[in-house]
C-alpha cells in the first residue's frame, strides 16, 4: 500500500520577494533546501499563514545564505513581502516517513529541526 507523507516541511518562513511576470516558482535559499531535503523543480505545496491561501508550485534555488523564499508567476498574487508561509513537499511510500521539519526565524535562518 503505497501512502503519500510529508517528506519536508519549512514552517513559518517569510517571503522575501514576490514577482508576479516570472512564469511560476518558489525560489528558496540553498541551504534551507538542503536542510529541508528539498531539490531544484520539486512539487511543493505552500501554505499562507498569513491569509490562508495555498497553491502548489516548484522549488528554485536561491542564494545560499540569503534568506530567500521569494514567490514567482501567478502565485506572487496570493501572498504580499513579509507574509508567513510553510512550505511542504510530499513523497509516495510503503513505509514510515520521518520528515525534515525545519524550523526558521524571522529571517529565514535555520534555527532547528522540529521533532
Amino acid at each position: 500500500l503505497m501512502r503519500e507523507m510529508l517528506k519536508s516541511k519549512i514552517h513559518h518562513c517569510r517571503v522575501t520577494a514576490t514577482n508576479p511576470e516570472y512564469s511560476g516558482s518558489v525560489v528558496i535559499d540553498r541551504e534551507l533546501m538542503e536542510k529541508a531535503d528539498l531539490l531544484e523543480f520539486e512539487k511543493v505545496l505552500v501554505g499562507n499563514a498569513s491569509n490562508g491561501q495555498r497553491w502548489e508550485t516548484y522549488v528554485i534555488p536561491g542564494e545560499r545564505g540569503g534568506g530567500a523564499i521569494a514567490v514567482q508567476g501567478p502565485c506572487a498574487r496570493l501572498c504580499q513581502t513579509g507574509d508567513v508561509l510553510v512550505i511542504q513537499a510530499y513523497e509516495l511510500t510503503d513505509a514510515p516517513a520521518r520528515p525534515k521539519l525545519v524550523l526558521v526565524d524571522e529571517r529565514n535562518r535555520f534555527v532547528k529541526y522540529i521533532d
